[in-house]
């Protein structure tokens, strides 16, 4: 059984959703900025599902059009892994990060926004994404580095796309034009560094390292047990052959033996033969 919930609270991320709908809507004309300054503030006031379905009610649908939610009664199956999984649509854990004079770091299990700034003077930061979930199957994360530095670390599958500018500096392009997985998102690096730089680098997490690396002990193993009975089933072919050559050559001197015994027996009786003859 299900049932329409506009009572239920909206999130930080549901609120941003109807605002990207609304600056997009400003842009198309569909709004004059007196419109879209009380819609505006209509959105961070709205504290339900309920409060915030009408304001995008006359504009054209969308992925940030936010409406009441149904609830189930009964629970659905898990959604399963893959890149399925780690698209959600939303709830970004942060949208920037600056560095001046130290450094930062985005890492980990977060939530990488549609669109990620990033600062650094004298400083550097680290952004990974090799296990986070992305707010959309496109995002960018934009890095202005001026006399430091920056790395983008993402996980093999995720397509790449290079767009900054440096001024005696630059940004990474190895990774560019890598095709991704089907499904997987894409990753726009964008920006400007001066006297800095901005690396891009494809890395498998520390987990997924071990699992290989546990695989390739488990073959090697495997190969060698492998072998192992190889051998010992050469060594039993060997053995049997050896026996058969033993067991033939026996039988061979044995009827050899037979032969002689009988041969000097066949000469005994000629001599007798010939003796009584002679008598």
């Amino acid at each position: 059984m299900t049932e329409d919930a506009p009572e239920l609270r909206a999130s930080d991320a549901d609120r941003e959703r109807v605002a990207e709908v609304l600056r997009d809507a400003l842009a198309e004309g569909r709004l004059d900025m007196e419109e879209f300054g009380e819609r505006l503030d209509a959105t961070y006031q709205a504290r339900t599902y309920g409060e915030l379905a009408p304001i995008t009610r006359d504009l054209p649908s969308g992925a940030g059009v936010v409406s009441a939610p149904r609830i189930s009664m009964t629970k659905g199956p898990v959604q399963s892994g893959g890149w399925a999984g780690r698209i959600v649509g939303g709830g970004e854990s942060s949208t920037w990060a600056v560095a001046i004079m130290s450094g930062f770091q985005r890492k980990g299990r977060w939530t990488v926004p549609k669109r990620f700034n990033s600062f650094a003077f004298w400083g550097g930061g680290e952004i990974d994404l090799r296990e986070a979930d992305f707010a959309a199957g496109v995002v960018e994360i934009n890095c202005i580095a001026i006399m430091g530095g920056m790395q983008v670390i993402v996980p093999p599958g995720v397509e790449v796309v290079v767009r900054g500018i440096g001024i005696m500096g630059g940004f990474d392009q190895r990774e560019e034009g890598v095709p991704g997985d089907p499904g997987a998102p894409r990753v726009i690096v964008t920006g400007f560094a001066f006297w800095g730089g901005v690396g891009v680098e494809r890395k498998l997490t520390r987990s997924e390292r071990q699992r290989l690396k546990e695989e390739r002990r488990q073959e090697k193993l495997d190969r060698k047990a492998s072998l192992r009975e190889l051998g010992e089933s050469v060594r039993d072919d060997v053995r049997d052959a050896h026996r058969r050559m033993l067991e033939g050559r026996h039988d061979l001197l044995r009827d050899r033996s037979r032969e002689r015994r009988e041969e000097r027996r066949e000469q005994r009786r000629e001599e007798r033969d010939r003796r009584r003859g002679g008598y």
